[in-house]
C-alpha cells in the first residue's frame, strides 16, 4: 500500500512548481488559446502522469534501467518534442503577436488540440518519466497490491500537479490586462519559446 502520502504530496507539489516545460506550455496556451484549449492541455498533462505511473507499475523502470539505449531514445525523443514546441512558439511570437490584437493572435485549437499538446509534452519529458520509474516506486511498500498502489499514487500525482497548474493559469489569466499589451505579450511568448527550446536541448543532450 502507499506510504508517506503527505511527503509524496509535498514532493509532487514542489516538482510541479519548478519552472519547466509544462509551465511554459500552459502560459503559452493561456496567452494564445482559449479556455477550452487550456482545459484540454491540463487534461492531457494529467493523462500523461497517469500513463507514466501505470507504465512504471507495469515494469517500465526495470526495462529502462536494464537498457541504456531505450532510455537514451526516450530522452532524445522527448527533447525533440520540447524543441519543436519552442520553435513553434517563437515563430508565432515573431509573426503574429506583434501585429495582431491579443485576442486574435493565438490559434484556438480547442479541447482536443490542447489535450494532444499537453499529452505529448508530458510524455516527451523524460524528467516526468524518471520520476515515475525511479522515485514514485519508493513511496510504495512491498505489502499489498503494488500495481494498484502505484497507479493510485500516479492519480494523486496528476491531481496535485493539475491543481497547481490550474492556479497558475488562473493567475496568468487574471493578469491578462497587463500581459496582453503587445510588447509584454511578445516578450512573454519569446521567453516561453526560448525556455521550451532550451529545455528540449538540455533533455536531448542528457544534461
Amino acid at each position: 500500500m502507499p506510504t508517506h502520502v503527505p511527503v509524496f504530496i509535498a514532493t509532487t507539489l514542489l516538482l510541479a512548481m519548478l519552472p519547466g516545460a509544462s509551465q511554459a506550455l500552459l502560459i503559452r496556451q493561456v496567452l494564445e488559446g482559449g479556455r477550452r484549449t487550456v482545459r484540454g492541455t491540463l487534461a492531457g498533462n494529467a493523462t500523461g502522469f497517469l500513463l507514466w505511473s501505470t507504465a512504471a507499475a507495469a515494469g517500465l523502470s526495470a526495462v529502462l534501467l536494464a537498457s541504456p539505449t531505450a532510455y537514451a531514445a526516450l530522452r532524445i525523443a522527448g527533447g525533440i518534442v520540447l524543441m519543436g514546441l519552442g520553435v513553434k512558439t517563437l515563430r508565432t511570437a515573431l509573426t503574429t503577436v506583434s501585429t495582431r490584437p491579443p485576442h486574435e493572435g493565438g490559434r484556438r485549437t480547442g479541447f482536443a488540440g490542447g489535450y494532444l499538446t499537453g499529452l505529448s509534452t508530458n510524455l516527451g519529458n523524460p524528467k516526468a518519466g524518471v520520476f515515475a520509474v525511479s522515485v514514485l516506486p519508493q513511496f510504495v511498500t512491498a505489502k499489498g497490491p503494488v500495481f494498484l498502489s502505484t497507479v493510485a499514487l500516479g492519480a494523486l500525482w496528476a491531481l496535485v500537479s493539475a491543481s497547481w497548474y490550474m492556479l497558475l493559469t488562473w493567475a496568468v489569466g487574471r493578469g491578462r490586462a497587463l500581459i496582453s499589451r503587445p510588447t509584454v505579450l511578445r516578450g512573454l511568448s519569446v521567453t516561453t519559446g526560448v525556455v521550451l527550446l532550451g529545455l528540449g536541448a538540455t533533455v536531448a543532450a542528457g544534461v
